[in-house]
């Protein structure tokens, strides 16, 4: 958390505030958090610059400024930008940088958790250079995911959680779209045969979209840039749902670790092998 639909939600709902605008000020109530220049350096050359486009690249969000710089945020997992136009308004709980624009709006960048990272950079391929391809992007067809893919021998959860396989994918969203594909997380990536790299990739796109469109999802700390909360996390089938009757079987949602990473799933639904059958999920709505 934050992931692709998070992100991209905060890039959609600032974007219309910040082109065009200068930065009047900046205060960083935390100096940790900017990780490229130093804090001095990274406040001088930002201080005045104006805001040209915004863009987000995987789970990085990319703040164009004028003469070729680039504002990189990294949410990590409780990162959230909070917009507002009121001046005097104070800093909510947690906030670890202040960006003060010059028709008196004010961005927060409020990050309990102190994992969050800024950097300040004239060429971003230094930051995000070893990304893959975006997950929702036009070149990741179905071949070259099936490719990817199948040249790993690694438990499929955790490759589609490595963001220089594919860039965006999360914890969540790679449990919700391998219920949807009906693939236990353990399967190791070059076991999927042609059918189930094909309702993978289906259901991880169909999965990030449904994040988008319900505003991403808020587990614990994520929050829409105007203080409310996304509703993605309302639609899970799996993710964080432990314990609860799946929604397609009645089984119980299990909850294992893999590479370090808590994944959730149906033991009933996704078998730790291959199901042969031509059987679909019931609950997806492109009929994977």
């Amino acid at each position: 958390m934050p992931e692709l639909p998070e992100v991209e939600t905060i890039k959609k709902e600032i974007e219309p505030n910040l082109i065009g605008r200068h930065i009047k000020e900046i205060e960083l109530l935390w100096e940790g958090i900017v990780k490229y220049p130093d804090a001095a350096e990274f406040k001088t050359r930002l201080t005045g610059r104006k805001i040209r486009d915004l863009n987000r690249r995987g789970k990085y969000l990319l703040i164009g400024i004028d003469h070729a710089d680039t504002l990189i945020m990294h949410l990590k997992m409780s990162g959230s930008l909070l917009l507002t136009k009121d001046p005097a308004a104070a800093p909510p709980q947690f906030t670890r940088a202040i960006f003060k624009l010059d028709d008196g709006q004010t961005i927060f960048f409020r990050d309990p958790r102190k994992f969050a990272c800024l950097w300040l950079i004239d060429d971003t391929e230094k930051v995000i250079g070893k990304l893959g391809p975006e997950a929702l992007g036009k070149d990741l067809t179905l071949k070259r995911f099936s490719e990817i893919i199948n040249k790993h021998h690694t438990p499929i959860k955790a490759l589609l959680c490595d963001q220089t396989v594919i860039a965006g994918i999360g914890n969540m969203y790679a449990d919700e779209a391998l219920f949807l594909s009906r693939i236990h997380p353990l399967r190791l990536s070059d076991s999927l045969d042609d059918r189930e790299l094909r309702q993978l990739y289906n259901a991880v796109r169909e999965i990030l979209l449904m994040g988008i469109e319900n505003k991403g999802a808020s587990i614990v700390n994520y929050y829409r840039p105007d203080g409310t909360k996304g509703s993605a996390h309302t639609l899970f089938r799996v993710s964080h749902h432990k314990g609860e009757p799946c929604r397609a079987c009645g089984t119980p949602i299990e909850r294992i670790k893999v590479r370090g990473r808590g994944s959730y799933f149906c033991p009933n639904c996704q078998p730790n092998e291959p199901i042969k059958t031509d059987q679909t999920s019931p609950v997806s709505k492109t009929g994977l």
